[in-house]
């Protein structure tokens, strides 16, 4: 998802400029520098073999940090058809088309400027067919219902509910948990209660210009466990990033899974 998401939501296409300030996807303040330490390896065979694409290096930016895991975490799932929401410039899509069990990937964005950068990044009028056939890029708006987004097995947000002002909420919770009703979602935002370890973070700032907001550990979970409670999932917690005792880590991620498949 791409910047000023208010106005890009309504459907208003900004002037194309060399540098988009405010997706997203774009590092934190800070974060480039943040080391992340790599994670358990997979216990089986099978799995480090499937992995091996996008296996953590023992150092790296929180921002890939967040799309790996999220990457891994679908891995466990198998699953056939995955929305990625908010795509921006494709990274989370490359790392999708690296799993051979996931049939089909729609990513989609506000901004057709990012979708354009990611169909060149991702090389998709290069791609031979059968690759091809697996990818498609949309311009859509999550505050809106969109019959495009029904029938999938699992769907990201990632760094995408902080830029919305907080009574757009609900909107987006209608079209994604309500309708789209993906067996598994999952959703990352930064952990406001990490922020005082940024140097570069006076008290009460976002770590970027376009977050509307940030929340703690225990604002995200209250959020997180009514709207499963809403919409008929269950919902674990997990953070990400190397954890600090009592402020926990950097980032942190809601996975939804539905407790009767649709």
């Amino acid at each position: 998802m791409n910047p000023t998401l208010e106005r890009l939501m309504e459907g208003e296409v900004p002037e194309v400029s060399s540098v988009d300030s405010a997706s997203p996807r774009m590092d934190e303040v800070g974060s480039d520098s943040l080391e992340i330490a790599r994670p358990q390896a997979a216990e089986s065979a099978d799995t480090m073999r499937g992995l091996a694409e996008y296996t953590l290096h023992p150092k790296i930016s929180l921002h890939d940090q967040r799309l790996q895991q999220v990457a891994h975490e679908t891995y466990q799932l198998a699953p056939k058809r995955v929305l990625d929401l908010g795509c921006g410039e494709g990274k989370l899509l490359r790392l999708l088309l690296r799993q051979p069990k996931i049939e089909y990937i729609l990513g989609m964005d506000v901004s057709h400027q990012a979708l354009a950068r990611a169909a060149q990044r991702l090389h998709l009028a290069e791609m031979p067919p059968r690759q091809r056939a697996r990818l498609d890029l949309i311009q859509g708006s999550l505050l809106y219902r969109d019959d495009r987004l029904t029938g999938f097995d699992a769907a990201a947000l990632v760094e995408v509910i902080e830029h919305l002002d907080p009574n757009r909420l609900a909107a987006l919770e209608a079209v994604v948990f309500g309708h789209a009703r993906p067996a598994h979602i999952f959703v990352t935002t930064p952990n406001a209660d990490y922020n005082q370890l940024f140097e570069k973070l006076n008290a009460g700032e976002f770590r970027h210009d376009d977050h509307r907001f940030e929340w703690s550990r225990a604002e995200f979970a209250a959020w997180a466990t009514a709207v499963a409670e809403r919409h008929g999932y269950q919902v674990r917690l997990v953070g990400m990033g190397e954890e600090v005792e009592g402020v926990g880590a950097p980032s942190q991620m809601a996975v939804f899974s539905q407790l009767t498949p649709d």
